[in-house]
């Protein structure tokens, strides 16, 4: 039987709740804190609902809960744990203030790890005492539902370190992939982040709609991104034939420095995405249902079908 930690997950938001009910789900008892009382107790309804969505049995669902305990006091969340998983804000200066406090009251071998979409890791790490055994660990939305952790190393980071988060993100069914050179982005949000460059900069030109976009990626390369990633696709089409696309398309592709303005504009003038009804598009609150419920029936379907 594979060992037991105590894993302590800071926020009970919407990745740390995914991130504790991951670890409660196979067998770790599950410290987790939050500054807002509000916060702690939405909590067991938050990890009930996607226990549910997950189609687990209402057994299982108490056993999970039983492992989760919340916590207003950070001292009394971290003591104990094993691994300390971070899942804050995007806001550098508010997780280093938490990883300095947790380095207060944890243990001396605990392993301390960010979940942070693009900010240096070096740079929420660099006040502390013990950086070898700081490291950062990128879950991607909903966490309980996507597989991909990025492992993040810093040029203090230990490789026992490395290698013990590797072996228990493996052994909770989770795909750690290693990153050997703490980047902004690290991989996947810098693959991702420039193609959404480009798909504003196409409707920002009168290219095409928003809508249109997503009809593209959804009906041609974005079918079989799951089981072909873009560099295996390069070789089955030969790296000749990408060079040649390369030397005909790479130049008129959008390589601005700064945000788009048009995005700016969208942000300026309150259109916010789906939280404020309008983005990109429109939004009703059933447009918004089916999405979610979509993305959810098919993320459950590729798990049963790749496992």
């Amino acid at each position: 039987m594979a060992r037991s930690f105590t894993i302590a997950v800071l926020g009970a938001g919407l990745m740390g709740h995914g991130i504790a009910l991951t670890f409660a789900r196979a067998g770790h008892k599950v410290n987790v804190f939050d500054a807002f009382q509000a916060g702690l107790d939405a909590l067991p309804e938050r990890v009930s609902k996607s226990l549910d969505a997950l189609g687990v049995e209402n057994a299982e669902v108490a056993d999970v809960l039983d492992r989760i305990s919340a916590h207003k006091e950070i001292n009394a969340c971290v003591c104990d744990a094993d691994f300390v998983f971070e899942a804050a804000p995007e806001k550098p200066e508010l997780k280093r203030a938490l990883f300095q406090e947790v380095e207060q009251y944890a243990s001396p071998n605990a392993v301390f790890a960010s979940n942070t979409s693009v900010i240096p890791i070096t740079t929420i790490m660099a006040d502390l005492e013990h950086q070898d055994r700081a490291l950062g660990t990128h879950w991607w939305n909903p966490p309980h539902l996507i597989p991909l952790v990025e492992v993040i190393k810093t040029l203090w980071t230990d490789e026992t370190t490395i290698e013990q988060t590797v072996e228990l993100l493996t052994s909770v069914g989770k795909t750690p992939v290693r990153v050997e050179k703490d980047v902004a982005g690290f991989i996947g949000n810098r693959l991702q982040h420039a193609m959404w460059r480009e798909a504003i900069y196409l409707v920002e030109s009168g290219v095409c709609t928003a809508e249109a976009v997503d009809k593209v990626v959804n009906a041609s390369f974005g079918r079989r991104l799951s089981v072909l990633g873009p560099l295996a696709n390069a070789d089955l089409v030969g790296t000749d034939l990408t060079l040649d696309i390369h030397e005909n398309v790479l130049a008129d592709l959008d390589n601005r420095p700064a945000p788009s303005p048009y995005l700016r504009d969208l942000v300026e003038t309150g259109k916010l995405g789906m939280k404020s009804g309008e983005g990109f598009m429109s939004w009703t609150p059933e447009d918004m249902e089916d999405v979610r419920t979509r993305v959810a029936t098919h993320l459950r379907k590729l798990e049963t079908i790749l496992t």
